[in-house]
């Protein structure tokens, strides 16, 4: 089996874990098509779920179930990233397309009043739209957001670059262990992650910082989640920066929790807080 084959199987495999029934579908965008993982309850609150960059879709089998017992969720694939969106359209440039291709999925599945919850890399593009179609949106959750209030880590990010630049499943699991303390508890997500080393992506878009006026100028309701742990940034840093420039978001710190663990290993304390937010 070839190393995207691998790749799809695993993201298959975590896909099968999802606690509900999932149907995928591909949405056409100027941009290439958008792989949705589409469940929940039929005429239910839309909620649109952006992972962290490297890992698709498939992230959210810890907190899809509990989304989707009241909401109508769609999961997304981001254009330009690992997974089964298929940038063969217009150019990846900042962040004014990634809006623009959010703008096209909305478009395509006829989705107003949204709720839009990002992780990490996924958390940027959020905000940005945030700023961009706020009309378009009911509530907006961002898990351990990364350039958004403050700026990264730079020991984080020369660690991240040999697993950039020369990624292999040894170098994927390492940072990981780095980041979080342990490996991942569930051996299927395990292998998908082990997996993204050798999956393909066209484009990551740098991200820059939003304008403090900007932010200052959000008019949608925030919920801001901080990993205490996140060796990303600096947690107190960001939620002192976030309680600044949103004043009216709520802001939470979940203790004991890392950057890349949020989504995956503690969704008890996560469904929690993101079902009374989009309550």
């Amino acid at each position: 089996m070839g190393d995207e084959a691998v790749f799809y199987a695993a993201y298959d495999a975590v896909l099968r874990r999802w606690p509900v029934e999932v149907q995928s579908v591909d949405v056409p965008s100027p941009y290439g098509s958008t792989r949705v993982q589409v469940c929940g309850r039929e005429g239910g609150v839309p909620v649109v779920l952006l992972p962290g960059g490297g890992t698709t879709s498939a992230v959210w089998f810890a907190t899809v179930g509990a989304l989707a017992a009241d909401h109508r969720v769609y999961a997304v694939d981001l254009m330009g990233d690992i997974g089964r969106s298929v940038h063969d359209g217009e150019r990846l440039r900042g962040a004014g397309d990634l809006v623009a291709w959010l703008d096209s999925v909305f478009d395509a599945l006829d989705l107003d009043g949204v709720h839009l919850c990002g992780h990490s890399y996924g958390a940027w593009i959020a905000l940005n739209y945030a700023l961009h179609a706020p009309r378009r949106l009911g509530r907006l959750a961002l898990l351990d957001p990364v350039n958004c209030f403050a700026g990264m880590s730079p020991r984080y990010l020369a660690r991240a670059l040999p697993m950039l630049l020369k990624p292999t499943a040894e170098r994927v699991r390492a940072f990981h262990r780095w980041e979080t303390g342990r490996a991942p508890e569930d051996p299927v997500w395990r292998a998908l992650l082990d997996s993204t080393a050798t999956a393909r992506r066209s484009k990551v878009v740098a991200m820059r910082r939003p304008r403090a006026q900007a932010l200052r100028g959000c008019t949608v309701p925030a919920l801001v989640v901080l990993a205490e742990r996140s060796r990303a940034h600096h947690a107190q840093r960001v939620a002192a920066a976030a309680r600044r420039l949103l004043p009216e978001a709520d802001v939470v710190t979940l203790p004991g929790a890392s950057h890349h663990s949020v989504p995956t290993e503690r969704p008890a304390e996560l469904n929690r807080l993101l079902a009374q937010f989009l309550a």
